[in-house]
């Protein structure tokens, strides 16, 4: 059709007008690595119908859930950008699916009927089954925004799940709840209240996702402590890794034990800097560079090798002197770049290769010096529970401002910057994800000892923030977390910033503020109902909101 728009996409914040991108993704996603994703996605929910119905008489598959959880995630934001990739993953995806319709007929298991796209659809040629496939499939404006808000939940759980499952930690009950979530929003005949109820379902499980994650994480590498990280650099050769998947670190640091190499963390993986099992690697150097979006000018001065482990990488630019020196692995892809396959059944992977590269390498240049402090992870914060409590009591401590989430390239997103600086000198910033990079190299100080910024690690660790709410509610004796000093001002980008804020609706937190703008796909009736249940609202002016926040609440 004429009219019909090359591709169509809403799921981060920066889409093109605040309302979707229809040439090519903000991101840098061209029109047919969009089409490719849209049929992964639909022939995920075909996975997710049949593994939901063999789940009922006791046969889902564990592989076909594994499946689903890659799918998912290698089509959040940032992830994957090489199509060779991606049609690599619809034809496993649709074997994976053939092997369970076989399972189901074998057992006389009735499935509802299919489309023809399953049996014919050419992921060479995704964009010519769009309309059937994509987003707008779905003509109803609000049940198209339902979905795809279960649709966004549910690959930022998949993230979660799958870094659980690297560490060995999975959970029936989390797969059983994407998958039923994928199925529903396959159903031509689902209605608003349906869709609504099974939102919150999304959440319910996102919840359950990052308490396996923390479990995971803790349980491997002891709990986060307060940790000085050093910004500057070394004088040998280093490795950069970025993303989110601590087995992907470990491996990296235990291959490259008396190399002459050093290792350092970049945005979202600065967190593994806080576990007591990594303190013990000598050549685990600083955190180098910001979050995610300046990587295409800090990493031109690295000078060393990168290696992706998860969502959060950048087309480079034209001219840029690094791609030859950045490798992937796992879910993540990117034309002209090295990938590594991920190690299987807890094997590690072999980082080798990138490991002979980083030694040919100059030392990084050095972009700042100095030290952030971070390590404030549930078990952390509880145990200073009692100072803080006391300095609520005597009111040092007014306020804890939840200020979690993604950071973006946006200049809108300034405002959280000059909203930390704001604060009175009695609140103290909880943090998680990296939106810290707006704030954690502020001289804000602390309240007699405790920093007025307590960075809980990725964001994931968003579920420290709410293992802490529940402390301190037990501790102040209140009835719920709404009724603590504590408010929620947080950013969004990405499609894991959308299942941390379904989980805090799950558990019923009111007056959330989320910016800098309301996801496009919160149509107004959609918002109308976030409002009246949740009061949930975006953010206005610094002074403003200081102002609802900070002295009102």
């Amino acid at each position: 059709m004429e009219n019909q728009p090359k591709m169509f996409c809403y799921q981060c914040q920066e889409t093109a007008r605040g309302k979707g991108c229809i040439l090519q993704g903000v991101c840098g996603k061209h029109y047919e690595t969009s089409a490719k994703m849209d049929m992964l996605l639909y022939v995920v929910r075909g996975i997710s119908i049949v593994n939901r119905a063999l789940r009922d008489k006791g046969l889902a598959s564990r592989e076909a859930s594994h499946e689903v959880i890659d799918d998912l995630f290698t089509t959040i934001t940032n992830a994957n950008f090489d199509d060779s990739s991606l049609v690599g993953y619809i034809r496993r995806a649709l074997d994976v699916k053939y092997i369970l319709q076989a399972t189901a007929r074998d057992n006389d298991i009735d499935l509802p009927d299919l489309p023809e796209i399953f049996f014919t659809g050419d992921p060479d040629n995704a964009d010519k089954y769009e309309s059937l496939t994509g987003v707008l499939a779905e003509k109803d404006e609000d049940k198209r925004g339902l979905k795809q808000l279960a649709i966004y939940g549910c690959k930022g759980m998949a993230a979660y799940a799958r870094h659980a499952l690297n560490l060995g930690y999975e959970s029936e009950d989390v797969y059983a709840a994407i998958e039923n979530a994928m199925a529903e929003t396959a159903r031509t005949d689902v209605t608003v209240d349906e869709l609504l109820a099974l939102v919150l379902k999304v959440g319910e499980a996102g919840v359950s996702a990052m308490a396996l994650l923390d479990k995971a994480n803790t349980e491997s590498y002891g709990n986060p402590e307060i940790t000085k990280v050093d910004i500057g650099v070394r004088n040998r050769p280093g490795i950069l890794i970025s993303g989110h998947d601590l087995k992907d670190l470990e491996d990296l640091l235990e291959q490259t034990k008396d190399k002459g190499v050093d290792v350092y963390t970049h945005s979202e993986m600065l967190p593994g800097q806080y576990y007591p099992a990594f303190k013990k690697y000598p050549h685990f150097a600083g955190n180098y560079g910001n979050a995610w979006w300046k990587q295409t000018d800090e990493f031109e001065k690295f000078n060393g090798v990168f290696l992706f482990t998860s969502n959060c990488i950048v087309p480079p630019r034209r001219n840029c002197t690094y791609l030859d020196r950045v490798y992937t692995t796992g879910v993540v892809g990117m034309p002209g770049t090295h990938h590594i396959e991920p190690g299987r059944n807890g094997e590690p992977t072999d980082f080798s290769e990138l490991i002979a590269h980083a030694r040919k390498c100059m030392p990084p240049t050095e972009i700042e010096h100095g030290e952030i402090v971070g390590g404030f992870a549930h078990h952390q914060v509880i145990e200073l529970a009692p100072k803080i409590i006391d300095l609520i009591n005597r009111g040092k401590i007014r306020k804890f401002v939840v200020m979690a989430g993604c950071d973006g390239r946006f200049p809108s997103r300034d405002y959280y910057t000059k909203f930390a600086e704001a604060l009175p000198e009695d609140c103290v910033i909880l943090t998680a994800g990296c939106a810290k990079y707006r704030y954690n190299k502020l001289s804000l100080g602390d309240i007699e000892g405790v920093p007025r910024v307590l960075d809980a690690g990725q964001c994931n660790d968003s579920y420290s923030l709410v293992r802490i709410a529940l402390a301190l509610k037990d501790a102040l004796k209140v009835d719920s977390i709404n009724d603590l000093p504590l408010v929620f001002n947080i950013a969004w980008y990405e499609q894991k910033a959308v299942i941390v804020l379904l989980a805090l609706l799950s558990l019923g937190v009111q007056n959330i503020h989320t910016g800098p703008t309301l996801p496009a796909f919160f149509t107004p009736d959609i918002l109308k109902v976030l409002q009246d249940k949740f009061n949930i609202g975006t953010i206005s002016t610094v002074e403003n909101d200081i102002d609802t926040l900070i002295n009102k609440s």
